[in-house]
């Protein structure tokens, strides 16, 4: 049913708001070949976009799902990209439609649609350079939900005087939600947390060596935390970007609820 026959109905009484309300949300998916049906509905249902996990999918099928979204929806963002599917997607589009993370890992496809800009923001922090891949995710994610984001790298507890000063210039443009990429121990979502004011989500990170690795001894850290954060699962990027995205764009939303208000007054 399509969306104007719904609405339709609504308006003249032959289904409820219920009805309506269920229906609208079940709506929308195009089918790519016998491969993939993509859900293009899924950030009105949502506020998060139907995303491109290239991680064991063949380069060719990357490829003509992303031109599949990239026609339905304008922009498409691709997560786990390894060297195979990243060769292949630079050469089925024009370079300037593609924008890359630091790793060529994560890439965003467009056809010119510009991203949303919500007016949320999010931090992403990462304790050290082996994190960054990971962090970049993230980053994206929540820039492809419409955040304004910031970064910054390389701070980890070893070398605590980095993050202090980091911190200072952090809190004169405070975000709305602050992701922290860590491996080894985990240690830095912790100690952020108990710094900042702001939803803190901890993003364990498979590096390290030895008994904990793997990124083990990371999520075990954070999930014992002893100041409150949230917790993704190891290398979970898409995740821990999705939830610091919809938390800083509800926060904007309530923003400009507030502002109208002030405006309304007489």
């Amino acid at each position: 049913m399509e969306l104007e026959n719904i609405l339709t109905d609504l308006k003249n009484g032959k289904i409820g708001l219920e009805k309506a309300n269920a229906e609208i949300r079940s709506m929308g998916y195009v089918p790519v070949s016998d491969i993939a049906k993509i859900d293009t509905f899924r950030k009105h249902r949502t506020g998060i976009m139907e995303a491109i996990l290239a991680e064991g999918k063949a380069p060719e099928d990357v490829v003509e799902i992303a031109k599949a979204q990239v026609a339905a929806m304008g922009r498409t963002l691709i997560t786990r990209l390894d060297e195979g599917s990243s060769k292949a997607l630079e050469d089925a589009f024009d370079p300037e439609d593609i924008e890359w993370s630091l790793h060529k890992t994560t890439a965003v496809v467009s056809n010119g649609t510009p991203a949303p800009r919500t007016g949320g923001k999010v931090a992403i922090i990462s304790a050290g350079t082996a994190d960054i891949m990971v962090a970049e995710e993230a980053k994206m994610v929540a820039s492809e939900m419409g955040c304004e984001t910031q970064t910054i790298y390389d701070v980890g507890v070893a070398g605590f005087h980095r993050l202090v000063h980091e911190m200072l210039k952090l809190k004169e443009d405070m975000p709305d939600a602050v992701v922290v990429a860590a491996g080894r121990e985990g240690t830095l979502p912790t100690v952020v947390s108990g710094l900042v004011d702001v939803p803190v989500i901890g993003l364990p990170v498979s590096t390290g060596y030895g008994a904990g690795a793997k990124g083990e001894a990371a999520l075990l850290s954070m999930l014992q935390s002893c100041s409150v954060l949230s917790v993704v699962n190891i290398d979970a990027g898409f995740v821990a970007g999705s939830f610091a995205g919809r938390i800083a764009n509800k926060m904007a939303e309530m923003r400009r609820m507030g502002n109208a208000e002030e405006n309304t007054e007489v």
